[in-house]
């Protein structure tokens, strides 16, 4: 199980839930997002969230997300439309970076 902490857990366990599929589990101040094949996703409230600065380490990104995709423009298009942001600094030509609504780096990696 992962725990990403952020200031709305629901809000954020909502984006994941549209790019990753699941159901939501809300209590609160933490969300578990079950996902199809068994595994977790959490999301917890964390005092003075401050999101990464990646690439900078001024806020360091502690941890992110690869998901591995088929088709790098169609993933692209729907984690756009689930909230996400295509970060400027884009370093490889297999992967694609992103930051969740929260600030998280979320990469997108050809399989």
């Amino acid at each position: 199980m992962v725990v990403l902490d952020c200031a709305d857990p629901l809000s954020l366990a909502e984006f994941y839930a549209r790019v990753l599929g699941g159901a939501i589990v809300d209590d609160g101040d933490w969300c578990t997002l079950r996902l199809d094949d068994g595994g977790r996703l959490c999301f917890q409230v964390a005092e003075n969230y401050r999101p990464p600065q990646w690439p900078g380490q001024d806020v360091p990104q502690q941890m992110h997300l690869d998901v591995v995709v088929n088709d790098l423009d169609e993933a692209e298009a729907e984690v756009l439309a689930a909230g996400a942001v295509k970060h400027e600094v884009q370093p490889g030509t297999t992967f694609r970076v992103f930051l969740d609504p929260a600030g998280h780096p979320l990469c997108l990696c050809l399989s």
